[in-house]
């Protein structure tokens, strides 16, 4: 049940939650990087992780390869389509069939593993191993594996957003270039958008609906780089001049597109996201916000039109910022009931640093390499759809969603929040997004009850 009230979150609080945190998730005695285990004896590790697809588990296994010819000793039992949920009952679990090193598309749930002891701090490892994790890594990547000083994950391939778009609708329209610019964004969609005489949607410029595919409104609002937390860690979207500058302009693009129910009703004709009918694949969207990896899937798809690649448009009044893009992606980490962890950091370490490892696995999924190192190689596809990625990683104003101990509860909240604003159920922004901030942080102080 949520407090009424706004609520704080004195710094006092914060060792109450993450104690919380580790009776929640078991982890009263967290590893920590011990010489307890001997990593140069015959062992075998259990890698569990959340890639499904032919060619993503292919590329794993080759990987795993890679590693065991590496270091003889080490066998490594994979197992993948692993969920979070799933990671997580076992970890809680412990006993001999839980996994040593884990991995998550969800970095969302970084504070909740750094904070719980779930998953062990990592910088003992990376001292005893000589590397400088800021040299090796992107800020933002850290960001994003670390939780208030613990960093118990390691980047493991990164994903970034930016914008697909169908040349030739492109051409057809009269569009001579992508929208640069959140004005020079609604009038391209306009232009782009064709009707059936009926008045029905043939194709939209644009889907601004949050509900679609990768639409979630956190990654379009990473376009303004909001703050979402202030020093002592309490929402302040309300404070956040940004919020109202996003929901105002998605909501204007609604409304130039036609209106929020004439989309949502075209959207519900949309196949399915990973399916040969992809509204972007099937020309209903001649603009599309989604990931790295949707070029490869493109290019095996072969549409019937050509199409290309370019970071999503940025505010008006923040023109030198054009290029960003929002960030998350794979994260690795060694599980604290594991008894082979000096064993795991030489797995999580090759995965994570070896140049050449991150080189090949990124080709192999079309994924952005974590490294420094890697993102320089000569050896990474040179693709141009996929280098447009590549040079949003490396944009320094990208972003990427801060940790939070509760698991990324606040993200859904901002979503619900979304979906109401689009629906015009809510009547005033700035009232809402009080409430909003209220939610967030009676969420977090409940998650230490």
């Amino acid at each position: 049940m949520r407090r009424s009230g706004r609520r704080g979150l004195p710094a006092a609080l914060l060792p109450l939650l993450v104690t919380a945190g580790l009776l929640l998730a078991g982890c009263a005695n967290p590893g920590t990087g011990s010489d307890r285990d001997d990593p140069t004896r015959p062992v075998t590790l259990r890698f569990w992780h959340g890639w499904s697809e032919k060619n993503e588990v292919k590329a794993v296994d080759e990987a795993i390869a890679r590693f065991e010819r590496r270091y003889p000793h080490i066998r490594v039992e994979s197992t993948g389509n692993v969920t979070d949920e799933t990671v997580n009952q076992a970890l809680r679990a412990g006993g001999g069939k839980a996994p040593d090193v884990v991995s998550s598309f969800t970095t969302n749930n970084v504070g909740q593993y750094c904070s719980s002891g779930m998953w062990v701090d990592l910088d003992p490892f990376l001292r005893r191993s000589g590397l400088d994790k800021k040299d090796v890594f992107p800020k933002t990547l850290l960001d994003y594996t670390s939780y208030r000083g613990t960093q118990c994950a390691l980047p493991l391939l990164a994903d970034a957003y930016g914008m697909y778009y169908n040349r030739d609708a492109f051409e057809e329209a009269g569009v001579s270039r992508p929208p640069r610019t959140m004005s020079e964004f609604k009038a391209a969609a306009v232009k782009l958008t064709r009707r059936a005489e009926d008045g029905s949607y043939r194709r939209v410029g644009f889907m601004p609906n949050f509900r679609l595919y990768e639409n979630s409104p956190d990654r379009l609002f990473a376009q303004w780089a909001p703050r979402y937390f202030d020093d002592e860690g309490r929402s302040r979207l309300s404070r956040e001049p940004a919020a109202r500058q996003f929901f105002g302009v998605q909501r204007d693009l609604v409304s130039a597109l036609g209106g929020y129910g004439p989309l949502e009703r075209f959207r519900t004709t949309f196949g399915d996201e990973m399916s040969s009918q992809n509204a972007f694949l099937t020309g209903k969207l001649a603009m599309h916000l989604d990931g790295s990896w949707r070029s490869l899937m493109l290019a095996n798809a072969r549409p019937s039109f050509r199409w290309a690649t370019a970071p999503m448009p940025v505010p008006d009044d923040r023109p030198e910022t054009y290029g960003r893009g929002y960030l998350t992606g794979t994260v690795a980490g060694i599980a604290h009931s594991s008894k082979h962890q000096n064993a795991a950091w030489e797995l999580v370490k090759f995965l994570t640093t070896d140049t050449d490892q991150v080189v090949t696995f990124a080709n192999a999924i079309h994924n952005v390499p974590s490294t420094k190192a890697a993102l320089a190689s000569p050896g990474l596809d040179a693709d141009p759809a996929f280098r447009t990625f590549l040079a949003i990683a490396q944009n320094r104003h990208s972003v990427s969603m801060p940790p939070s101990v509760n698991g990324g509860m606040y993200i859904t909240a901002l979503q619900d929040f979304a979906y109401d604003v689009e629906a015009g159920r809510v009547r005033d922004l700035d009232k809402g997004l009080r409430a909003l901030d209220r939610q967030i942080d009676d969420d977090t102080l409940q998650s230490a009850n």
